[in-house]
């Protein structure tokens, strides 16, 4: 696990700075930059925007005594998006763009519980 948390945090910063210098060199530093700051100023207002919608969805499933079990998952990750759109970067910005969409959370919720539920089967299977 740690070699994973390590590979992730060198490759991706690499894969940035290399996204980055490839792309300042074809259209120039300063639209580079506009795009990278355009990019920061957008993510945090739709951050913001489903961050709330996602939390009147939380409470109006506690009012109603259900689990916000869904709620919880798109909070998270609408916060991983919100930070990762603020990162500087193409690849970290395309994944916080896409984790933003309502539909494409719902995707990444199926993937999650898929391996989530064999990570469990295989946990228990060996008890």
């Amino acid at each position: 696990m740690l070699a994973k948390f390590l590979a992730l945090f060198l490759i991706v910063p690499l894969i940035e700075l290399t996204l980055l210098l490839i792309i300042g060199a074809k259209i120039g530093i300063w639209a580079t930059l506009a795009i990278i700051i355009s990019t920061a100023v957008v993510g945090a207002s739709l951050t913001r925007r489903e961050g709330l919608k996602t939390w009147w969805q939380f409470q109006e499933k506690l009012t109603t005594g259900a689990f916000p079990n869904e709620e919880l998952l798109d909070g998270l990750m609408i916060l991983i998006a919100g930070v990762l759109l603020l990162m500087p970067g193409f690849l970290t910005d395309a994944i916080g763009s896409v984790l933003l969409i309502p539909g494409s959370r719902r995707v990444v919720k199926r993937w999650l519980r898929q391996r989530f539920s064999r990570h469990i089967d295989t946990k228990f299977r060996h008890l």
